[in-house]
């Protein structure tokens, strides 16, 4: 029981969510965690979390809670 997963052009094929979490996921470029669910972006770069984006020098960003 596969499933495809279309992004940005390419067709990727999973047979289980974990996979296709660990392949498709962004990294937070501080902290390197994968981001699953709710994360910031920032000027093209991916931030787990407000936290890492201001340890990176990014300002003005803020988490909702």
């Amino acid at each position: 029981m596969s499933f495809e997963v279309h992004a940005q052009g390419a067709v990727h094929v999973f047979d289980c969510f974990a996979c296709a979490i660990h392949r498709m996921a962004p990294i937070c470029e501080h902290c390197r965690c994968r981001i699953i669910g709710q994360g910031v972006e920032v000027e093209g770069h991916w931030y787990c979390g407000a936290h890492c984006s201001r340890a990176e020098g990014m300002v003005g960003i803020v988490d909702k809670v």
